[in-house]
């Protein structure tokens, strides 16, 4: 058994000894390109035992219009404005939290094409697991929706390395220092100083290695 799957059951392990009869949520942060995605797919096929809903932020962004209302490169803006908040909560957190109507939406705008996302609302069966990816999960007006949450930490050069990787860029050239990335990674850096998702993970992870993660806590 490698590593990585070694650490993913225990992690799935976790979740499910804490499962009653209602809904488990948990949610995976981490920086840009940190992993989070992959972390939280791979995650959810570890779980057998009980259905489990995949969902992420980032189908709950601002339209670029609000999301670059501070600038541009602004990190303070990559911070406030990314997300709109409201309908994350409306559509998928609050009907699934205790009392909730059970019947959610996974989606709600498309970034790429800067257009809202026509997503069928759907009901949740008794008990289930919900499975969330995304940055800033620790914010203040989320990090109490989650019963269980990991934060996979990798350095900020593996994180822009990764997100150049993913924009197609050749491999080895990130730089953390360009101006390019400002907003993001300076963004970032504003989370953790003011949220500390560090200290508010039930799990840590260190992701800098997709072969080898190992539990910082």
């Amino acid at each position: 058994m490698t590593a990585r799957l070694q650490l993913l059951q225990t992690v799935a392990s976790e979740i499910e000894e804490m499962v009653d009869a209602t809904i488990l949520r948990v949610g995976i942060d981490g920086v840009d390109g940190a992993g989070k995605t992959y972390f939280a797919d791979e995650l959810a096929a570890q779980i057998t035992s009980l259905p489990v809903i995949r969902a992420s932020v980032d189908f709950f962004h601002n339209p670029r219009a609000v999301r670059y209302s501070q600038g541009k490169d602004s990190p303070v803006g990559f911070f406030e404005d990314s997300y709109n908040y409201q309908l994350f909560k409306e559509y998928l957190l609050d009907p699934l939290s205790p009392n909730g109507s059970l019947t959610y939406r996974t989606k709600a705008f498309d970034h790429t094409t800067d257009r809202p996302v026509e997503s069928p609302a759907k009901q949740i069966s008794l008990p289930s697991i919900l499975i969330v990816d995304g940055i800033f999960l620790h914010r203040p007006e989320l990090v109490n929706y989650w019963d269980y949450s990991l934060f996979l930490k990798v350095s900020t050069g593996e994180s822009v390395r990764r997100c150049e990787i993913r924009e197609g860029i050749v491999e080895g050239r990130a730089d953390p220092d360009d101006p390019k990335y400002r907003r993001y990674v300076q963004g970032q850096a504003i989370y953790l100083s003011q949220c500390n998702p560090e200290l508010q993970a039930d799990r840590v992870v260190d992701n800098e290695h997709l072969d080898s993660p190992f539990f910082v806590r």
